[in-house]
C-alpha cells in the first residue's frame, strides 16, 4: 500500500522565516536571545521557525550546537509555530546524523539543501536525499539555491524525488517561475518562496507560503500578503510588496541576510547585539543608517 502523502501546508505552516541564531558578544550562542527572537516571531504571525538555516549561520555551527538550537525553539515555541531544522551538508552521512539528531531535539519538520561544493550528479543528488528522507519519520522540504550550492536541483529531479511520502515541499531560491509552475503542476509539492524581492510573485502563481529573511522584522506584513493573496484582493498584496521595499533592498542586496537580519533585530530591541561568526563582518555605518531608514519607513506605515 503506498503512503499517504503529507499534507505540507499543515506540517509547514504558510508564513515562515528563516531565523537568525543569536549570539552573546563573544560569539557563543545566546539562549535568553533566541528565547526572545521565537516571541517576538510568533506574535508578529510567524507560523514555522526555521533554525539553523543559511540565515542562521549553520556552516559555523557544530552539530551539537544545531541540536542545542532546534531543542531550545522547540520548547520555547511549545507548540505555538512548526520548528523546521535545516540539516544539509555535502556529506551523506553527516547530514542524516543532523536529521536524526533535529529529530530526537524536537524538530516538526526538516530542511534539506542540495548537497554544495562536491557537485554530485543529479543521480547523486535523488540518491542523497532519499537517504536522509528514509532516515527519520519527519517530513522534508528540499531546498532549491543555486547560488549557493553551484548547481540547482533539475526539475526532473524534484518530480521524482515528489513520489517519496515525506519529502512534501520546496524551498525556491532559484528564481524561476515557470519551472516551480510546472513542477506544482505534475507534483504534490508546496512551493515556498525563499527570495524574498520575489515573494508577492510566488505566491500569485500558487505557492503555499513564504521562507523569508525579512520576515525577521516583519512577519506581520508577509501574513498580511499571504492573507490578501489567498482571498484574492491582489490590489493588497501590491501595496503590501511594494511597502517592504526599501526594506527588502536595505537587507538583501547588500551585506547579506544572515548579517542584517541580525542587525535590524538588535535596532527593534528583539535581540541583544547583532554578533555574527567570521567570515561574516558586522555592518558598516553607512549600511546600518540605511537599515535603520527602512525599518523606520516600514514602521510609519503600518502605523
Amino acid at each position: 500500500m503506498t503512503e499517504p502523502q503529507l499534507s505540507a501546508d499543515r506540517l509547514f505552516g504558510s508564513n515562515l522565516v528563516a531565523m537568525v541564531a543569536p549570539m552573546n558578544s563573544d560569539g557563543s550562542l545566546s539562549e535568553s536571545g533566541m528565547d526572545g527572537l521565537v516571541d517576538h516571531l510568533v506574535a508578529t504571525g510567524c507560523d514555522g521557525l526555521v533554525v539553523n538555516g543559511t540565515t542562521g549561520e549553520s556552516s559555523t555551527l557544530t552539530e551539537a550546537e544545531s541540536a542545542q538550537l532546534v531543542g531550545a525553539v522547540a520548547a520555547r515555541s511549545t507548540g505555538r509555530a512548526k520548528v523546521i531544522a535545516g540539516i544539509g551538508t555535502y556529506d551523506t552521512k553527516a547530514t542524516i546524523s543532523r536529521a536524526r539528531d533535529a529529530e530526537e531535539a524536537g524538530a516538526d519538520a526538516l530542511l534539506m539543501v542540495c548537497p554544495y561544493y562536491s557537485r554530485p550528479t543529479q543521480a547523486g543528488v535523488i540518491a542523497h536525499c532519499l537517504a536522509v528522507a528514509d532516515a527519520t519519520a519527519l517530513p522534508v522540504m528540499l531546498y532549491d539555491v543555486p547560488a549557493r550550492t553551484g548547481m540547482e536541483i533539475a526539475a526532473s529531479t524534484l518530480i521524482e524525488l515528489a513520489a517519496h511520502p515525506r519529502i512534501v515541499a520546496v524551498k525556491d531560491a532559484k528564481g524561476d517561475l515557470f519551472e516551480a509552475q510546472s513542477v506544482m503542476d505534475r507534483t504534490g509539492l508546496d512551493y515556498y518562496c525563499g527570495i524574498d524581492q520575489l515573494n508577492l510573485p510566488y505566491l500569485a502563481v500558487g505557492a503555499t507560503g513564504l521562507l523569508s529573511v525579512v520576515g525577521n522584522v516583519a512577519a506581520d506584513r508577509n501574513a498580511e500578503m499571504i492573507a490578501a493573496v489567498r482571498r484574492g484582493d491582489l490590489d493588497t498584496a501590491r501595496s503590501i510588496q511594494r511597502s517592504l521595499i526599501p526594506l527588502t533592498s536595505a537587507m538583501m542586496l547588500g551585506a547579506g541576510g544572515a548579517i542584517t537580519a541580525k542587525a535590524a533585530l538588535t535596532q527593534l530591541g528583539v535581540i541583544p547585539n547583532a554578533t555574527v561568526r567570521m567570515p561574516l563582518l558586522d555592518l558598516t555605518p553607512s549600511e546600518l543608517r540605511l537599515l535603520a531608514d527602512a525599518l523606520t519607513g516600514v514602521a510609519a506605515i503600518v502605523g
